[in-house]
């Protein structure tokens, strides 16, 4: 019988070299199906939109479907209310100079300590503004491991004042790897700022990190601003930013050119238009997603998925945690079925680079050791490791197998064996 990630690994010819591929916070792989598009567009719709010809429809026709393929992966309810941008960092830099005009001076942000994408907009905002910047903190789950960080809804209710104007968070941490209840986190926040009488509060969340493992749902979410890449979502390298339609007509100003009669619609924060070829490629992820079960629903997709991560993250914990103390895990080490496969660590006395480099010099794993933009919260562990060498992640997808964790391991245990030399390992390749 067929495996999960059987089905899935036939659409990646990237995979068939053997390569593990283990660095996919960072960016995916990408679909036949998805660059097959790309390809497509740029040799026979290579054309700008909106002009009357026959080649210039069928391109604006193409670049509609893969604002409305964006829209059905986020579950918004119209297109209308989707921006397409270069980065998730760009989309949410345009949203808070967008939002500019409609924050008072003496009003709050508050912000986690994740990715600088959904935090460096925000903190130069209350910069420009004079704003109150706020920032909701993880805290430790468990007194035996100070790295095992993760956020709490009642840490971030008292910070909630009748000045606070917006809340950005990550719906997943991109290194501790803990998925935040956003449904429930926004209910108790909207709850607390509707007791204290709020001005205006509105919701930023990053699903960057979040995207490529759980299914996205703004409108259950009652969010006003989500962001995802593509490029993590098995697609190219193009964002995707969700705006509710309520707040395109009352908090974002326009950053477009001025005779633009784009008020309503998400458009109004797109400064300038993104590779079509790459728009028309994200058409493919969500039928991509389709095809890996029988239902052909992104529900049922997203739910073998994490069955299949699940699997991932107890096996590489499991190894992690039979060599506590030793090596920590940054975030929760004990529930493999409620985070995404993202698993970071510190070895006490074997720099993260070292342990990387073990890995590189298989020729045949890859990984990778930093703070990956989430600078704040790396610098803040507390014992404080050196932010330059960071923590090593080993960040899997539902495409990655239990096989390719046990080789990952293998090298694991070489090292941590002491064989820092990494001779044996020729014999491993």
């Amino acid at each position: 019988m067929t495996c999960f990630a059987d089905v899935a690994r036939a659409h990646f010819p990237s995979l068939l070299s053997g390569f593990v591929f283990a660095d996919n916070a960072g960016g995916s792989q990408c679909t036949e199906l998805v660059a097959k598009r790309i390809f497509d567009y740029l040799i026979n719709t290579n054309a700008q939109l909106g002009a009357d010809y026959s080649v210039s429809a069928e391109s604006t026709r193409r670049v509609s479907a893969g604002i409305v393929a964006a829209a059905q992966l986020l579950n918004a309810a119209s297109s209308d209310e989707i921006v397409l941008g270069s980065s998730s960092t760009m989309n949410l830099e345009n949203l808070a100079r967008s939002i500019e005009g409609d924050v008072l001076n003496d009003e709050e942000i508050v912000v986690t300590v994740e990715h600088e994408a959904n935090v460096g907009p925000w903190k130069k905002l209350a910069a420009r503004k004079g704003l109150t910047l706020k920032h909701w903190h993880p805290r430790i789950t468990d007194p035996s491991n100070p790295y095992s960080l993760a956020y709490d809804v009642q840490d971030l209710l008292p910070l909630i004042t009748p000045k606070t104007r917006l809340v950005a968070f990550s719906a997943c941490s991109n290194v501790l790897g803990s998925i935040i209840p956003v449904k429930n986190v926004i209910t108790a926040a909207r709850s607390r700022a509707a007791e204290l009488g709020v001005r205006k509060i509105e919701f930023s969340v990053d699903c960057v990190a979040y995207a490529p493992h759980r299914r996205m749902d703004v409108q259950d979410w009652d969010v006003d601003y989500a962001v995802f890449s593509f490029y993590k979502v098995f697609g190219p390298h193009i964002s995707a930013l969700y705006a509710r339609a309520a707040s395109l007509r009352s908090s974002v100003g326009p950053i477009t050119h001025h005779f633009l009669q784009v008020d309503t619609v998400g458009y109004k924060l797109q400064p300038g238009g993104p590779g079509y070829e790459l728009v028309h490629g994200v058409t493919g992820v969500p039928i991509y997603l389709r095809s890996l079960t029988p239902e052909g629903t992104l529900e049922a997709a997203f739910v073998a998925s994490a069955v299949q991560e699940s699997a991932l993250c107890e096996r590489l914990l499991g190894f992690l945690r039979g060599h506590a103390p030793r090596v920590r895990i940054v975030g929760d080490a004990h529930n493999g079925s409620s985070r995404a496969p993202t698993i970071s660590f510190v070895v006490q006395d074997i720099l993260s680079r070292d342990i990387v480099r073990a890995c590189d010099a298989t020729g045949t794993i890859g990984i990778r050791y930093g703070h990956f933009y989430a600078h704040t919260l790396v610098d803040e562990l507390v014992p404080k490791i050196d932010i330059n060498d960071g923590v090593v992640r080993v960040s899997l997808v539902h495409y990655n197998t239990v096989d390719e964790v046990d080789r990952i391991i293998d090298v694991l245990r070489g090292v941590l064996a002491g064989r820092g030399d990494t001779t044996w390992l020729k014999s491993r390749v």
